[in-house]
C-alpha cells in the first residue's frame, strides 16, 4: 500500500476533481472544520493534507502524519497555518503527540484497514487521544460506473481494487466499502453517540470515544 501511493502522490488530488463528485465534496468541506473546531486534532494518514487544509483555520492544532514521504512532501509544500504539524508516523502503532489531542480524524484509510486488522487499528488510535476526544473517519461509498470496481470479497471478507496509473503501472489495492450498520457495531463497544452521514458519494462516521 505504501509503495502504491509513494508512486501515486502527485496524481492523487486527481480524485477529487471528478465532477459528478463535486456537490458532495463542497459539502462536506463545508460541515467538517465544524464538526472537530476547537479541538487539538490527531490527523491519521494525512496524505497530501488535501483535508488537513479545511480543517486547519478551526481546529485549534493539528498533528498530522503518513507513512509515505512522497504524500507528506505534497502536504508540508501547502504552506498551512503554524497550528499544522506533519509528521512520518505509522497507523498500525500510533505514536501519541506531544500535546493531549481531544480530536481525530482520518480520511480515505478506513476503506483500506483489513477487516481483521480493524479492531487493533482503533484500539490503537484510541489509545493515542484524551478520552472523550471526537473522531470522524471519512471515505467513499461504491457508485457503480464513479468507482473503481472491485473483487468479490476474500477469506477474510476483504475487497480490492486494480488500479492504473498514469505511468501505465498496475497495482492490487484494499478497498473495503463497509455498510452503515457495520461502521456502527465497529465501535459500538469503545465509543458512544456515533452516528453515520451519507452523501451520494462518501460517508463520514462520528463518535465520541469512552472515558478511561
Amino acid at each position: 500500500m505504501q509503495a502504491y501511493y509513494a508512486a501515486r502522490a502527485q496524481e492523487y488530488d486527481r480524485v477529487y476533481a471528478k465532477p459528478e463528485r463535486q456537490a458532495d465534496l463542497r459539502a462536506i468541506e463545508a460541515w467538517l472544520p465544524g464538526a472537530l473546531a476547537g479541538r487539538t486534532v490527531l490527523e491519521v494518514a494525512c496524505g497530501t493534507g488535501y483535508w488537513t487544509q479545511f480543517l486547519a483555520p478551526r481546529c485549534r492544532a493539528i498533528h498530522a502524519f503518513d507513512a509515505t514521504e512522497e504524500t507528506l512532501a505534497i502536504a508540508r509544500a501547502r504552506q498551512l497555518p503554524p497550528n499544522v504539524h506533519f509528521t512520518s508516523g505509522d497507523a498500525w502503532a500510533i505514536t501519541p503527540p506531544p500535546e493531549p489531542c481531544d480530536g481525530a480524524f482520518a480520511g480515505f484509510w478506513w476503506s483500506h484497514v483489513p477487516q481483521a486488522r480493524l479492531p487493533a487499528f482503533l484500539s490503537g488510535l484510541h489509545a493515542a487521544l484524551a478520552p472523550g476526544a471526537r473522531v470522524i473517519m471519512l471515505d467513499n461509498r461504491y457508485v457503480a460506473g464513479s468507482s473503481t470496481p472491485v473483487s468479490a470479497p476474500d477469506e477474510a471478507g476483504d475487497t480490492w481494487q486494480e488500479r492504473t496509473l498514469s505511468d501505465g503501472s498496475k497495482h492490487r489495492v484494499l478497498k473495503n466499502f463497509p455498510s452503515r450498520e457495520a461502521l456502527l457495531q465497529a465501535v459500538a463497544t469503545s465509543g458512544r453517540d456515533a452516528r453515520v452521514r451519507e452523501w451520494p458519494y462518501y460517508w463520514a462516521l462520528e463518535y465520541t470515544t469512552l472515558a478511561r
